[in-house]
């Protein structure tokens, strides 16, 4: 069965949501069906079987999948060479993701940002389907 892309995108950004690992989700290998970990009622609960990894693969957030400090360094290498070291510099302290929005802002790079960022985890997200043997439907 086939997991529609868009459902694995906010699945993806749930999970990558809580920095502390808090939120988690599911995808069953069999029915490509999404189990969402949450303390809301209304929602289904999940498996009690939900940590065996030969039945459901669990999703991948934006640091499981290296899309943090790392991506941040690639693009600046990229598109902001002149930067380079200041960004490398924003991300050595607190606040790195404020500041470096800041630096984006000032350098009108914002949408080249966003658009860099989405290609990479749409590309990070499709390799790792392929690595757990998911179907992607577009």
């Amino acid at each position: 069965m086939a997991i529609k892309f868009s459902d694995l995108e906010m699945a993806h950004e749930y999970v990558s949501s809580d920095g502390g690992g808090g939120h988690a989700a599911f995808i069953c290998r069999e029915t490509g069906r999404i189990y969402w970990e949450t303390d809301d009622p209304d929602l289904e609960e999940i498996p009690e079987d939900i940590d065996d990894d030969t039945k459901y693969a669990s999703v991948p957030s934006k640091h499981d999948l290296d899309l943090g400090k790392p991506l941040v360094l690639d693009f600046a290498r990229e598109c902001l060479p002149n930067d380079f070291d200041e960004v490398r510099d924003i991300f050595s302290r607190s606040g790195a993701y404020r500041n470096f929005r800041a630096l984006l802002q000032r350098r009108h790079a914002l949408d080249r940002w966003h658009a860099f960022e989405n290609k990479a985890t749409e590309s990070a997200l499709r390799e790792w389907c392929e690595t757990e043997g998911l179907a992607i439907e577009d």
